[in-house]
């Protein structure tokens, strides 16, 4: 009778262990096809295109020292420093002409370099960066799009390292009222990208003397050098034109 019982018991739960291990390697095939996606996802991205790399040379009183974590745009003698985080998907080296047109008047300036290219997967990227530039007093942070929204993020934590926030084509998701450095936040009139209603309720978690400006004729992707932007509306003025305005904004900002 215990035999029989024995043997009933093992037929009962062979049935059982045949449907775990389906769904366990159910699980499996949906973690992998999930892993490749993502890989596939990070690695299409906008990369930096002629004039941006033009921009990466040394010159001009301008010195570009390229490392694993960020690109930085040294002038001979700094007045300030602006630390930048990279829109989404998008290759830092992108940033190099409005980086070395900041540069050229004074601010040294560093791109961080975030994990694939996702600035949300590496906030804490500008950690040690003010202490390895002992030379610079004044120091800005910012970031285009998502790493605008990541440089805000930052910030909230270091908000007594930081004299002023930049923002381009972004908004604060976190409350820095509190801030009391200065703030500053450009868009343009013809992007399509930004999500223009948490744009407005970003503008209310910044400080009240904050400075909003529009770039009438701007568009998203014209922050950067990297190409069309999928889903963005056309500029009317060129990429120069519309990062002269940031950089001439920003040495207002400095200015104060």
């Amino acid at each position: 009778m215990r035999t029989e019982a024995h043997a009933n018991e093992k037929a009962s739960a062979s049935p059982k262990r045949g449907v775990a291990r389906r769904i366990l390697c159910a699980l499996a095939v949906i973690l992998a096809l999930l892993v490749v996606a993502f890989f596939v996802y990070v690695s299409l991205y906008q990369h930096a295109d002629s004039r941006a790399q033009a921009a990466m040379r040394s010159g001009e009183g301008v010195a570009v020292e390229e490392s694993s974590g960020f690109i930085v745009f040294a002038p001979q003698n700094p007045s300030a420093g602006l630390i930048f985080y990279p829109g989404a998907k998008v290759e830092p080296a992108a940033y190099a002409p409005l980086m070395r047109s900041c540069a050229e008047r004074g601010v040294l300036c560093v791109v961080l370099k975030v994990p694939f290219n996702l600035a949300i997967l590496g906030v804490g990227a500008a950690d040690g960066v003010i202490a390895s530039h002992p030379e610079v007093q004044t120091w800005l942070l910012g970031g285009h799009s998502m790493g605008g929204m990541v440089s805000a993020l930052y910030l909230n934590d270091h908000m007594r390292e930081y004299d002023g926030l930049v923002l381009l084509a972004a908004y604060s998701t976190v409350d820095l009222t509190a801030f009391e450095g200065d703030t500053l936040v450009l868009a343009g009139t013809n992007d399509h990208v930004l999500n223009w209603a948490n744009y407005e309720e970003g503008i209310k978690k910044l400080p009240g003397d904050s400075v909003a400006h529009l770039i009438d004729g701007g568009n998203h992707a014209g922050f950067g050098d990297y190409g069309a932007q999928s889903g963005d509306g056309e500029a009317t003025i060129s990429h120069e034109e519309q990062q002269r305005v940031v950089v001439e904004e920003v040495l207002k900002m400095l200015a104060k």
